[in-house]
């Protein structure tokens, strides 16, 4: 039996300006996407591309910034009905450097942190948000659909 998934690979930056208590945070509209809110940028990995690499590309992409020594703080995943995985790669910086610009993907502006709670958020930004911050929590798993939403887990 083959162990091989057809598997959509994605990434997110939590950007942190440490000095001012704000993170970057991206507006994609609902009439533009299915993940629509506020949420961190990212984008899909290219084939060939290393996850870091990726993650760098996407946010110049996205914000105009360029970022340095992005950690890997875990990993968001789902299975979709067609029975591939859809896999978010999550990454923190705080190094960074560039003109801050918005993309067609939405208009980028810094929050405070403790500002987020009150924004148009996408979905599950404030959990995914709290498995990102956590020490001893790596991946966010939605696990299968329910009548009330997905399943998910934080482990």
């Amino acid at each position: 039996m083959s162990r091989s998934k057809l598997t959509i690979l994605t990434n997110i930056c939590m950007i942190e300006d440490l000095k001012d208590n704000c993170v970057l945070l991206q507006y994609r509209s609902p009439e533009n996407n299915h993940w629509s809110g506020y949420a961190f940028p990212g984008g899909h990995v290219e084939n060939g591309e290393a996850f870091a690499e990726s993650v760098i590309r996407e946010i110049y992409e996205e914000t105009g910034l360029t970022i340095q020594n992005p950690q890997l703080v875990g990993i968001k995943n789902w299975p979709l009905d067609t029975g591939e995985r859809y896999i978010v790669i999550c990454y923190k910086a705080t190094e960074f450097s560039g003109t801050l610009r918005s993309s067609d993907e939405g208009e980028v502006s810094w929050v405070k942190k403790d500002q987020i709670p009150s924004l148009d958020l996408a979905y599950d930004m404030l959990p995914l948000m709290e498995m990102m911050e956590a020490p001893d929590k790596s991946e966010f798993y939605y696990r299968h659909r329910t009548e009330d939403g997905w399943e998910k887990e934080t482990f």
